[in-house]
Protein backbone atom coordinates (compact mmCIF):
# COMPACT_ATOMS: atom_id res chain seq x y z
CA UNK A 1 0.00 0.00 0.00
CA UNK A 2 1.32 3.65 -1.13
CA UNK A 3 1.99 6.05 1.28
CA UNK A 4 0.02 9.70 1.12
CA UNK A 5 1.58 12.28 -1.17
CA UNK A 6 1.46 14.69 1.47
CA UNK A 7 3.50 12.44 4.24
CA UNK A 8 6.36 14.77 5.58
CA UNK A 9 9.96 13.65 6.31
CA UNK A 10 11.17 14.86 10.23
CA UNK A 11 14.45 14.19 11.38
CA UNK A 12 15.24 13.26 14.77
CA UNK A 13 15.30 16.68 15.92
CA UNK A 14 11.94 18.02 14.51
CA UNK A 15 10.49 14.78 16.02
CA UNK A 16 11.95 15.34 19.32
CA UNK A 17 10.85 19.09 19.46
CA UNK A 18 6.37 17.85 18.24
CA UNK A 19 6.82 15.10 20.63
CA UNK A 20 6.74 17.38 23.21
CA UNK A 21 4.92 20.04 22.34
CA UNK A 22 2.53 17.03 22.38
CA UNK A 23 3.07 16.59 25.58
CA UNK A 24 1.30 16.99 28.51
CA UNK A 25 4.19 19.16 30.06
CA UNK A 26 4.71 22.98 29.09
CA UNK A 27 7.94 22.94 27.75
CA UNK A 28 10.23 26.16 26.80
CA UNK A 29 13.02 26.92 24.25
CA UNK A 30 15.80 26.51 27.16
CA UNK A 31 14.78 22.88 27.67
CA UNK A 32 14.27 22.24 24.36
CA UNK A 33 18.31 23.48 23.54
CA UNK A 34 19.17 21.47 26.24
CA UNK A 35 17.81 18.02 25.04
CA UNK A 36 18.41 18.31 21.75
CA UNK A 37 22.11 20.07 21.88
CA UNK A 38 20.65 22.55 19.51
CA UNK A 39 20.65 26.82 20.18
CA UNK A 40 17.51 28.58 21.67
CA UNK A 41 17.35 30.57 18.06
CA UNK A 42 17.66 26.76 16.26
CA UNK A 43 14.78 25.90 17.95
CA UNK A 44 12.81 28.68 17.47
CA UNK A 45 13.90 28.48 13.79
CA UNK A 46 12.91 24.54 13.42
CA UNK A 47 9.11 25.34 15.00
CA UNK A 48 8.86 28.60 12.88
CA UNK A 49 9.53 25.86 9.95
CA UNK A 50 7.18 23.91 11.73
CA UNK A 51 4.45 25.97 11.44
CA UNK A 52 4.77 27.56 7.95
CA UNK A 53 4.67 24.29 6.58
CA UNK A 54 1.42 23.73 8.61
CA UNK A 55 2.88 21.13 10.35
CA UNK A 56 2.14 22.66 13.76
CA UNK A 57 -1.60 24.16 13.46
CA UNK A 58 -1.60 25.78 16.85
CA UNK A 59 -0.36 25.99 20.26
CA UNK A 60 -3.32 25.85 22.97
CA UNK A 61 -4.53 24.01 25.85
CA UNK A 62 -6.08 21.24 26.09
CA UNK A 63 -9.53 21.77 28.24
CA UNK A 64 -11.20 19.09 30.10
CA UNK A 65 -14.47 18.99 28.50
CA UNK A 66 -16.00 18.11 32.06
CA UNK A 67 -15.06 20.87 33.57
CA UNK A 68 -17.52 23.21 31.55
CA UNK A 69 -20.38 20.56 32.21
CA UNK A 70 -20.47 18.94 29.22
CA UNK A 71 -20.64 15.74 30.20
CA UNK A 72 -22.79 14.44 27.32
CA UNK A 73 -21.04 13.37 24.75
CA UNK A 74 -23.01 11.91 21.13
CA UNK A 75 -21.49 10.69 18.09
CA UNK A 76 -24.31 11.58 15.02
CA UNK A 77 -24.43 9.81 11.74
CA UNK A 78 -26.42 12.16 9.43
CA UNK A 79 -27.23 11.46 6.19
CA UNK A 80 -28.14 13.65 3.40
CA UNK A 81 -29.43 14.24 -0.31
CA UNK A 82 -27.18 13.67 -2.56
CA UNK A 83 -26.94 16.70 -4.78
CA UNK A 84 -23.92 18.58 -6.41
CA UNK A 85 -21.76 20.26 -4.27
CA UNK A 86 -23.93 19.09 -0.86
CA UNK A 87 -20.61 18.02 1.09
CA UNK A 88 -19.07 20.78 1.60
CA UNK A 89 -22.15 23.00 2.02
CA UNK A 90 -23.53 20.77 4.51
CA UNK A 91 -20.74 19.86 6.31
CA UNK A 92 -19.65 23.73 7.19
CA UNK A 93 -23.27 23.80 8.43
CA UNK A 94 -23.46 21.22 10.68
CA UNK A 95 -19.79 22.60 11.62
CA UNK A 96 -21.22 25.95 12.96
CA UNK A 97 -23.75 23.88 15.05
CA UNK A 98 -23.20 25.09 18.89
CA UNK A 99 -21.89 22.18 20.83
CA UNK A 100 -20.65 20.57 17.47
CA UNK A 101 -16.82 19.29 18.17
CA UNK A 102 -16.02 17.11 14.75
CA UNK A 103 -17.09 16.92 11.73
CA UNK A 104 -16.23 14.34 9.38
CA UNK A 105 -17.40 13.51 5.45
CA UNK A 106 -17.42 10.08 4.99
CA UNK A 107 -17.90 7.22 2.48
CA UNK A 108 -20.22 4.18 3.31
CA UNK A 109 -23.59 3.78 4.92
CA UNK A 110 -23.71 7.61 5.99
CA UNK A 111 -23.04 11.05 5.00
CA UNK A 112 -21.38 12.82 7.94
CA UNK A 113 -20.11 11.91 11.48
CA UNK A 114 -21.21 14.44 14.32
CA UNK A 115 -19.04 14.57 17.44
CA UNK A 116 -20.98 16.89 20.11
CA UNK A 117 -20.89 17.89 24.13
CA UNK A 118 -23.62 19.89 25.62
CA UNK A 119 -24.17 19.69 29.07
CA UNK A 120 -27.84 18.53 29.57
CA UNK A 121 -30.38 16.67 27.55
CA UNK A 122 -32.38 19.78 26.68
CA UNK A 123 -29.39 21.56 24.63
CA UNK A 124 -29.03 17.81 22.86
CA UNK A 125 -32.55 17.64 22.02
CA UNK A 126 -31.83 21.58 20.97
CA UNK A 127 -28.54 20.67 18.93
CA UNK A 128 -30.42 17.12 17.02
CA UNK A 129 -33.36 19.81 15.64
CA UNK A 130 -30.74 22.33 14.36
CA UNK A 131 -28.96 19.26 12.77
CA UNK A 132 -31.74 17.87 11.31
CA UNK A 133 -33.24 21.76 10.15
CA UNK A 134 -30.42 21.93 8.33
CA UNK A 135 -31.21 21.62 4.07
CA UNK A 136 -30.50 18.83 2.71
CA UNK A 137 -30.18 16.82 6.04
CA UNK A 138 -32.81 13.66 5.45
CA UNK A 139 -32.32 11.45 8.39
CA UNK A 140 -30.18 11.18 12.07
CA UNK A 141 -29.45 8.46 14.15
CA UNK A 142 -27.39 9.20 17.38
CA UNK A 143 -25.63 7.10 19.74
CA UNK A 144 -24.32 8.08 23.68
CA UNK A 145 -21.26 7.88 24.24
CA UNK A 146 -21.43 6.16 28.35
CA UNK A 147 -17.80 6.49 29.13
CA UNK A 148 -14.63 7.54 27.51
CA UNK A 149 -11.38 5.08 27.41
CA UNK A 150 -9.44 7.37 25.45
CA UNK A 151 -9.69 11.10 23.84
CA UNK A 152 -5.96 12.15 22.79
CA UNK A 153 -6.05 14.29 20.34
CA UNK A 154 -2.37 14.06 19.82
CA UNK A 155 -0.58 12.79 16.75
CA UNK A 156 2.78 11.54 17.53
CA UNK A 157 2.10 10.01 20.45
CA UNK A 158 -0.58 7.25 18.66
CA UNK A 159 1.10 7.07 15.82
CA UNK A 160 2.31 3.18 15.70
CA UNK A 161 6.10 2.32 15.08
CA UNK A 162 4.96 1.47 11.17
CA UNK A 163 3.67 4.94 11.37
CA UNK A 164 6.73 6.83 12.86
CA UNK A 165 9.25 4.63 10.72
CA UNK A 166 7.31 6.38 7.63
CA UNK A 167 7.67 10.26 8.85
CA UNK A 168 10.71 9.60 9.98
CA UNK A 169 13.62 10.69 7.48
CA UNK A 170 15.04 7.97 5.48
CA UNK A 171 12.55 5.67 6.85
CA UNK A 172 9.49 5.33 4.65
CA UNK A 173 9.57 3.14 1.65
Amino acid sequence: MGLSPNLEAFDDTDLHILQQLESDREVNLSELSEETGLSKSAIHYRLNKLKDDGVVQGMSARLDPLAFGLEMMVITEVTVTHERGYAEEIGERLSEVGGVNQVYYTMGDVDFVVISRTQNREQMNDLIDEMIAIDGVTETSSTFVMDEYKTDGRVLSNMSVEMRENVHEGGGS
